[in-house]
């Protein structure tokens, strides 16, 4: 149980390193203080351009994998508990999404972990991540809003992960993450319902049918 333990702190310290403000420091910028004020991707690319902005979530997506296919295998191992292996992978992806949102190395001001779950998700269960792009481009299409485009796609992998796996533990993570993330955008949310939300009008589909 003690080496389950140490797991989930190591991982929730690899989360802790954020890709936007280490990327920030090599620029002399911290983009919690320009633009939205998130540490995530799409802060970053509104503010420092797309080149950041991938490296910003190469970085976010890299980490969880570690923290997701490497960190529940590193010695001792475990049999009991915790520590058993399927728990102990869905835990660890918990908390490095906890660690990116709520970094120790940053004042616990992070992302808003859209693109740390999607890490995590490449590693337990791959074939949820289609619905959740597709379900994310369809209502970003729509909408111009990617708050809201990423709060449904989060929900999104409920129904998925209900078809796919059944009544199981990684539907209760699914559950878990989809609750998460809508809290972590309830700002977006918040700002769409008074109408200062930012919106991406380039990308809707009326804008494009209307050319």
């Amino acid at each position: 149980m003690m080496a389950g333990i140490l797991k989930l702190v190591l991982a929730y310290l690899i989360g802790s390193v954020s890709g936007s403000l280490l990327l920030g420091r090599v620029r002399h910028v911290d983009i919690r203080t320009m633009g939205s004020g998130n540490a995530g991707g799409t802060n970053a690319f509104r503010t420092q351009g797309l080149a950041f902005a991938l490296g910003v979530v190469l970085i976010d997506v890299g980490k969880a994998v570690l923290a997701t296919a490497v960190v529940p295998g590193l010695a001792p191992a475990a049999e009991v508990g915790l520590a058993s292996g399927e728990a102990l992978q869905l835990a660890c992806a918990a908390a490095v999404v906890l660690g990116h949102c709520y970094p120790l190395y940053h004042g616990f001001r992070g992302g808003k972990g859209a693109a740390t779950t999607v890490g995590c998700l490449l590693v337990i269960a791959p074939w949820l991540l289609p619905p959740m792009l597709l379900t994310w481009l369809l209502v970003l299409g729509l909408s111009g809003y990617v708050g809201l485009a990423t709060v449904v796609a989060g929900i999104s992998l409920v129904p998925a992960a209900w078809l796919l796996f059944g009544w199981s533990p990684v539907l209760a993570f699914t559950v878990a993450i989809a609750l998460f993330m809508t809290f972590t955008h309830r700002g977006n949310l918040s700002r769409m319902r008074k109408g200062t939300e930012s919106r991406f009008n380039r990308l809707r589909l009326a804008q494009w049918l209307r050319r």
